[in-house]
């Protein structure tokens, strides 16, 4: 099994990154804006997302784990046989932010098309977060 292994600082408030990451449904207006353009919720509850290159793909929730904050999902269908992911987040220190996001998958040549997809995705959810696009919206009195 082939493990894609992405890790990056966010200067941001660690509560402000744990609740876009954990909102699981917003991934795309939330964690990664422009990489993601949309996700609609199917029956069964997965989110089916739309990516900017036009990859549709299906991914349900595993766990999301508040105390450690730390979120796992897995791919269903497509070409790989094994899709599993988490992200976590810990505390740098005030502002400041380390985002891990590991994906392991089967076939091991699945990680070539993987990769790129992930510096992508990290780019554009370390530039939503700092702009504070993870910021939840105001609720309308």
């Amino acid at each position: 099994m082939a493990t894609v292994y992405k890790e990056f600082i966010v200067e941001a408030d660690v509560a402000h990154v744990w609740d876009a990451l954990r909102d699981f449904n917003a991934v795309h207006t939330r964690l990664a804006p422009g990489f993601l353009t949309a996700c609609t919720i199917d029956a069964e509850g997965g989110r089916v997302l739309t990516f900017a290159n036009g990859l549709v793909a299906r991914e349900v929730a595993v766990g999301i784990d508040d105390a450690h904050r730390r979120l796992a999902y897995t791919v269903t269908g497509g070409k790989a046989a094994h899709h599993h992911a988490s992200a976590q987040v810990f505390e740098e220190g005030p502002g400041r932010v380390r985002f891990v996001w590991i994906t392991d998958v089967l076939p091991d040549a699945m990680a070539a098309y993987i990769e790129p997809m992930m510096v992508q995705g990290g780019a554009a959810m370390k530039a939503a977060l700092e702009a504070g696009a993870g910021r939840a919206a105001p609720v309308a009195a």
